[in-house]
């Protein structure tokens, strides 16, 4: 897939002083010669600050590890992870398309974003709120079909579900991320046939999904307060 930096861009691009501070920690780890190994850490801060990645920005993180610009750029446009396009103010959805989701319904599911968010991917919803895209296995296949919004993924899901989940964001809550089906992790479908927990013990949610609704920062990005 050929990608390219999004038509309309920012003039201007800077990190606030918290992730400046945080983007000067990381480039302290390596030795001198070698700054350019916090490319990617940098470039993902920028993201979490911004949403995506503009060329500003590319070029900003560029400059701090004295690297060539178009170094930085064939960093951001090979990883797949970058988005080089303005995603939804509220959550950017991705739907794995790859063999397990698409045998269980992953078409369903982009047919969904196409009538909720918008008719094509990358582009923003009419009310800047959401944004959406298919994309490669996210490795969550004995859970398909399934989705990453933000941090987490949202797995076993239906055309239902995701409908609702996406009602649920618009209304300014935070569905609890991990299996919609009742499932705790990646168990059987008919049920657990060894490691049973007795009644009453088990938790309500496995560990990812336990911290996520704790901390309340699934769809949150890293704007540096």
């Amino acid at each position: 897939m050929l990608r390219r930096l999004h038509a309309e861009q920012p003039e201007s691009f800077a990190f606030t002083p918290a992730n400046q501070a945080w983007a000067e920690r990381q480039i302290e780890k390596y030795p001198d010669g070698r700054q350019a190994s916090a490319i990617i850490p940098l470039l993902w801060r920028a993201q979490e600050q911004e949403g995506w990645l503009s060329r500003a920005a590319i070029e900003h993180v560029a400059a701090m590890l004295d690297m060539a610009y178009i170094r930085a750029l064939e960093v951001a446009t090979f990883y797949f992870m970058f988005q080089l396009h303005p995603v939804g103010s509220v959550a950017h959805f991705q739907i794995c398309g790859t063999t397990s989701c698409m045998i269980c319904g992953a078409e369903d599911l982009i047919a969904v974003c196409k009538k909720k968010i918008s008719e094509f991917p990358h582009k923003v919803s009419d009310d800047g709120k959401f944004s959406w895209e298919e994309v490669e296995c996210l490795g969550a296949c004995s859970n398909a079909p399934m989705a990453q919004i933000g941090k987490d993924y949202y797995e076993d899901l239906t055309v239902e579900r995701l409908a609702a989940i996406i009602d649920e964001f618009a209304d300014g809550k935070i569905p609890v991320p991990g299996p919609q089906s009742g499932r705790f992790a990646s168990e059987p479908v008919s049920g657990l046939t060894s490691l049973n927990v007795r009644e009453g013990e088990r938790q309500g949610h496995n560990a990812s999904v336990q911290l996520a609704v704790t901390l309340r920062d699934t769809v949150k990005r890293i704007d540096g307060n």
